[in-house]
């Protein structure tokens, strides 16, 4: 069965916590291919500061060296009015078929506020959901019971997940970086150079084309 990782986010501007977590669960699941969705229009957040085509750029950069192929995935950024993504991974499992291993990658800010997501408690139906926890918290006591209940119950193993088309979830407790990109953008509006935050190439990018100030 081939096995598709997806993440999504408005990598604005993409970070070294990304990066991380996208090679973590590269190295756990082995899939065949990464595909990254950058925003469109996220409903939840205020309007994204910079332009899709310096998103896009920047994503290329920072993830170049990944070990699994990468797709940059458009449809988000062309997709009229709000983004969701059950209807992301509706259209994913439409094109890749019913047995492709779909796996929806989540950051600890995405996952705790899960269950504030449009038609939420569906994606599930779509994907496989692979998340990570912040940095020592015990993960009942933060995440919210809706979500938790989720993670529990659906609970696989990576190599299950591997192997399914949808339906299971693994939750990373082990993944200990937490990176604001609000934080970053202030560094930088500041004029500041977070080195530790971003990939070298990105800080490099930034700076040539005078984002964030």
């Amino acid at each position: 069965m081939t096995c598709i990782a997806v993440l999504g986010g408005s990598f604005d501007p993409v970070h070294n916590g990304h990066v991380a977590l996208a090679r973590h669960f590269i190295q756990l699941l082995q899939p065949d291919a990464l595909r990254v969705i950058p925003a469109g229009n996220p409903w939840q957040k205020p309007p994204l500061q910079t332009p899709p085509e310096h998103r896009i750029a920047m994503l290329k950069l920072a993830l170049a060296k990944l070990s699994v192929p990468l797709t940059i995935d458009t449809r988000e950024i062309e997709r009229q009015g709000p983004s969701y993504s059950i209807d992301t991974l509706r259209e994913l499992r439409a094109e890749l078929g019913t047995q492709t291993s779909i796996v929806f990658l989540l950051g600890a800010d995405q996952l705790n506020q899960l269950h504030t997501w449009h038609e939420w408690d569906e994606l599930i139906d779509y994907a496989n959901i692979c998340a990570v926890s912040r940095p020592g918290y015990a993960i009942a006591a933060h995440l919210p019971e809706k979500v938790e209940q989720v993670i529990s119950c659906h609970a696989g193993t990576p190599d299950q997940i591997r192997t399914a088309p949808h339906g299971l979830t693994y939750l990373a407790t082990n993944l200990t970086v937490d990176i604001s990109s609000t934080s970053i953008r202030a560094a930088l509006k500041r004029g500041d150079r977070p080195t530790a935050l971003l990939p070298a190439e990105v800080l490099d990018y930034i700076q040539q084309h005078s984002l964030y100030r």
